[in-house]
């Protein structure tokens, strides 16, 4: 019985305390907390924009290293194949020398080897370029 009368003063309790909730507040009251409330929302909404505007950039600046990156390997890449065709060109550029000789030779040599510099210099300039 006693553990009734607890239950019994406890639900009274909470219905005095729900009742007291609901009451109406006065208007200046009302018009003050929707003030703050509004101020609130504008200072989070600002808040949410400024760390979208810095998302943004700082994923802008991400794609435009990653891109830049992507673009000196290419040109690396091409690079390194010109001078693989370059020198597979020297190397039968030296062969057909072989068929001559003296003095002929030599400068076909000369000549086949100043080609193959040549190239090297222009990739590695153009590298030079790009990078």
């Amino acid at each position: 019985m006693i553990r009734a009368g607890t239950i019994l003063t406890l639900t009274a309790i909470a219905m005095l305390g729900l009742t007291a909730c609901n009451e109406a507040k006065s208007p200046d009251k009302v018009q003050e907390n929707v003030a703050k409330a509004t101020d609130q929302a504008s200072e989070n909404d600002a808040k949410a924009a400024d760390k979208l505007a810095k998302a943004d950039a700082s994923a802008d600046k991400t794609v435009g290293d990653a891109q830049a990156k992507a673009d000196e390997k290419t040109t690396d890449a091409a690079g390194d194949a010109v001078i693989t065709q370059a020198e597979g060109d020297h190397k039968v550029a030296i062969a057909q020398c072989e068929s001559l000789s003296g003095q002929a030779q030599k400068d076909c040599k000369k000549q086949a080897d100043d080609q193959l510099d040549a190239v090297k210099a222009k990739v590695k300039q153009l590298k030079k370029d790009a990078g």
